[in-house]
């Protein structure tokens, strides 16, 4: 956001002019009722509108605490410079390195997207029509905190307000509030870059008050709502691939045996059971790497059932199951191999295997094996399995994702069961009236965005009110990555923004330069600063 005695200069620069100076007290009555001579701005590019009814409130609060705020917002100064350096330091080392001047860093660039682009993370995935109402609520209140510091910062100075306007430039909201020009150019120029940097610095205290709220959240909705027993699900889009498979109410408790606890673990699971799979070579492109069915996800299925659904496969001749049925192989470790199929090792190094064909619903009632399955497994054998048993695992296409997914139902007596602990370290979860266990197999990370989830369970009331912490919660994230980027945005030393001003009123302080060399200066860093900007921005996103 840019700094309000800018605007002025630009966008009503006659309008100010012709006002007299406002003297140094508290407006009186009669300038409330100026409010209807202030002309707005209407186009097809911008739209305002201006009311100076808070002028005469916020003056008096300003004034009244003038001494606190003169602290508060010197310590917003330091915080404000500091902020501008290592933004401009950021954008510096991208051009250095695009230059091939010094080297790349991952982490850096991994940093560097986080601060310039603090938004959450959507892997890709599109915006829905709730996150962007989240994104223009949490755009109005980092706005009004930004300008909000500006009005306080220029009030506890004795510098009076003009007026207050909200406008639309484009398709973007913004406010901003003017101030007397002339009279905020006499004051020293310390006063002149507190109150250029109060905007800046309340988007930082802003972001620290959502970072603490989301802490403290579970203990402020305690009273209301229980948390860590698992995410509930909220609402399930018939877009969604489980669609028909969760319903809203039900609650998450596992995935591939590792218990669930909210929705950030949701996400963080399914996303890093992915990026696992990508490291294992599936088999149907390595018929040769006999390390690749070593580590894998597999059930203890007896023989009996083995050789009733066994398909002898030849990579020249697919067989394919059908579509009720899994394809399975055989996991080769050393816990089993007193068992005997007809299948040796010399044959799978020719690229030849036995399939089996089974019903997912079935196995997934058996005992787990393998080293794939998550930490409830973590103490067993790779492959431990009954004599009678074979270990097999599910064949897995490139990109798709076997998981086992363990959710209760929204009955009073699953809503009261405790599920803290992990699932059986023995044997599949089996079917009862709490719930069921589902394996899914495809995209996971597509299927974990693809429903709407709840860390925290309302003990009681209406169904409505299971989404107000989602609400709360999803605010509090969006007006903290908001004000982030409006705090480090306004740190650029370009110009419209406040860096501009901020970078004009330090100059100032370079009593060595004559005011023609200050302003060659300020407009050639506001160029570099510009060109640097786009640059970084332009590098960061591809």
């Amino acid at each position: 956001m840019e700094v309000e005695t800018r605007r002025i200069r630009r966008f009503v620069n006659q309008q100010i002019r012709s006002n007299n100076l406002l003297p140094l007290h508290a407006p009186s009555s009669s300038s409330s009722s100026s409010s209807s001579q202030l002309s707005n701005t209407i186009s097809f590019w911008y739209c305002d509108y201006k009311f100076s009814s808070f002028n005469k409130h916020l003056y008096h609060f300003g004034r009244r605490h003038a001494n606190f705020f003169r602290l508060w917002f010197s310590i917003g100064l330091g915080f404000a410079l500091s902020a501008m350096l290592a933004v401009t330091l950021i954008l510096l080392w991208e051009l250095a390195t695009a230059l091939h001047l010094c080297g790349e860093s991952n982490k850096l660039r991994s940093l560097t997207n986080a601060l310039l682009f603090g938004f959450p993370h959507l892997s890709g995935l599109s915006l829905s029509l709730a996150d962007a109402g989240y994104i223009c609520i949490s755009t109005i209140i980092s706005v009004f905190v930004h300008e909000l510091g500006h009005a306080v910062a220029a009030t506890s100075e004795g510098i009076q307000i003009e007026y207050i306007a909200v406008f639309i430039a484009v398709l973007f909201p913004g406010a901003l509030v003017a101030f007397n020009y002339e009279l905020l150019q006499a004051s020293q120029h310390l006063t002149a870059l507190r109150v250029y940097s109060a905007g800046i610095w309340h988007n930082a205290v802003c972001c620290a008050a959502c970072g603490l709220a989301l802490f403290l959240l579970p203990v402020l909705l305690f009273p209301f709502y229980s948390s860590g027993h698992g995410p509930m699900v909220l609402d399930v889009p018939p877009t969604s691939p489980l669609f028909g498979y969760l319903v809203p109410g039900d609650v998450i408790q596992s995935v591939d045996n590792v218990p669930i606890r909210n929705a950030q673990e949701w996400l963080t699971l399914n996303t890093l059971t992915y990026d696992i799979q990508l490291r294992n070579v599936n088999i149907s492109q390595h018929t040769g790497d006999l390390g690749v069915l070593n580590k894998r996800k597999g059930y203890c299925v007896p023989s009996i059932v083995m050789e009733a659904s066994k398909i002898t496969n030849f990579p020249e001749n697919q067989h394919v199951c059908p579509s009720e049925l899994s394809a399975f192989v055989k996991i080769l470790c050393s816990d089993n191999i007193t068992l005997d199929d007809g299948q040796s090792e010399t044959d799978l190094s020719n690229g030849r295997w036995n399939m089996y064909c089974l019903n997912a619903k079935d196995v997934v009632k058996l005992d787990k094996c393998g080293d794939g399955w998550g930490l409830a497994t973590s103490k067993r054998s790779s492959c431990s399995c009954s004599q009678d048993e074979f270990c097999l695992a599910p064949i897995q296409e490139p990109g798709m994702v076997w998981v086992e997914i363990t959710y209760s139902s929204p009955s009073h007596e699953c809503l009261h069961e405790e599920n803290t602990g992990p699932v059986s370290k023995t044997s599949g979860p089996k079917e009862t009236n709490c719930g069921a266990t589902f394996i899914f197999v495809g995209d996971v990370i597509s299927m974990a965005y693809s429903i709407q989830l709840t860390s925290y369970l309302p003990h009681w009331g209406p169904k409505i009110v299971a989404y107000f912490p989602n609400f709360i919660e999803r605010i509090l994230i969006w007006t903290f990555h908001v004000s982030l980027a409006l705090a480090l945005l306004n740190g650029l030393p370009v110009y419209f923004l406040d860096g501009e001003s901020i970078l004009d009123a330090t100059l100032s302080h370079f009593t060595s330069l004559s005011p023609r060399k200050r302003k060659k200066v300020l407009r050639l860093c506001l160029l570099g600063g510009v060109l640097v900007s786009i640059f970084g921005f332009f590098r960061l996103l591809l």
